[in-house]
């Protein structure tokens, strides 16, 4: 393949973000309400900056997520609403991932999305990169190794706009549970990586935090907040179930040198104390916040540690405000604010 592509950071500049108004009721069930409402601050907030891309299942959805977000003050007229059926909420893994070629035109690559290799339905959110592509008018490209499409998610990776790519082997190479490209070695995923989005570096994880029923995304343990420095989510409590992962993670990142020759600093984000539902450990975690165009949107638990991360993120960001979107309910989805949206270059 010639063609040679750049993933941009994800706060570069964004015409807008993808993300799909809540339907599937096994994601929140008894919660729905309440999740709508904190869609509704998402939105507001979002779009004091961009377009927000809306993806509804049909006229009445619509109405009803309009009427909803009038109440809470978001700017209307930046919503643009898409009548796309989906069958879950989670856009960052099945969205269009924006990418640049050689002539700085924009690219949507359409990776195959099979819900995690985990559960059946997934044949509508697979559509949505081809339709966002016709829509808008631009290239779109199904990514193929080995003479198969590629399956990835978007929460599986993290880049820092500078052809370097965090992700995870819990998540890629495990070849036992949620296998998503059957027979890929670490080789073939950095090749995939640098194919389609011009990565010179992948910089391998071990494992994700427990709860996450992704098996692993990276999105949940480890993101980059600028080109040389990554937040790593962190407890150091020996007692906690997420505690071995953490420190094999923050070891994995010791002395990594970057494309450039720098060195990568590393930034220690705390992790929340335990939350559960029904006696499941769920993924809650600062890591997972959003950085939009105008605010950067951080879950918070009401938890002691959520001062602390919003404080430490204010201090990586000091360009946009950081903002708590409280999250006990939504993660109860087993994702939060990063896993729902998906940033659009065009």
């Amino acid at each position: 393949m010639k063609d040679s592509y750049y993933f941009p950071a994800e706060w570069s500049p964004h015409v807008g973000t993808w993300l799909a108004w809540p339907h599937n009721r096994s994601d929140w069930p008894g919660k729905m309400a309440v999740i709508a409402w904190v869609y509704g601050e998402i939105v507001r907030h979002l779009a004091r900056g961009e377009e927000v891309r809306l993806l509804v299942n049909g006229p009445t959805e619509a109405e009803r997520a309009r009427a909803l977000l009038a109440k809470t003050g978001a700017d209307l007229s930046r919503v643009r609403f898409f009548h796309w059926p989906t069958n879950r909420g989670w856009t960052r893994d099945y969205g269009p991932i924006g990418v640049r070629d050689a002539k700085d035109a924009p690219v949507l690559l359409d990776f195959q999305f099979n819900a995690w290799a985990r559960y059946p339905h997934w044949q509508l959110d697979n559509q949505i990169p081809a339709r966002a592509a016709e829509a808008l008018g631009v290239r779109c490209l199904r990514p193929q190794h080995q003479g198969r499409p590629t399956v990835l998610e978007g929460g599986a990776i993290d880049g820092n706009g500078a052809s370097t790519l965090l992700t995870t082997e819990e998540c890629l190479l495990d070849t036992q549970r949620q296998v998503r490209n059957s027979g890929f070695t670490r080789k073939d995923y950095e090749r995939v990586f640098e194919t389609y989005l011009g990565i010179r570096q992948t910089i391998w994880l071990g494992r994700g935090i427990v709860g996450d029923d992704t098996h692993g995304h990276v999105d949940d343990i480890c993101r980059f907040v600028s080109a040389d420095t990554v937040v790593l989510a962190v407890t150091e409590d020996s007692a906690d179930a997420n505690y071995a992962a953490c420190q094999e993670n923050r070891e994995r990142l010791e002395g990594v040198q970057l494309v450039d020759g720098s060195a990568l600093q590393v930034v220690h984000l705390p992790l929340p104390a335990p939350l559960y539902f029904q006696g499941q450990r769920l993924p809650a975690s600062y890591a997972n916040f959003y950085i939009a165009n105008a605010a950067v949107l951080v879950p918070t638990f009401n938890d002691a540690q959520d001062r602390v991360a919003l404080g430490i993120l204010s201090d990586l960001f000091p360009d946009r405000p950081v903002i708590g979107i409280h999250a006990v309910d939504l993660v109860l989805g087993l994702g939060t604010l990063h896993c729902l949206t998906q940033q659009a270059i065009v």
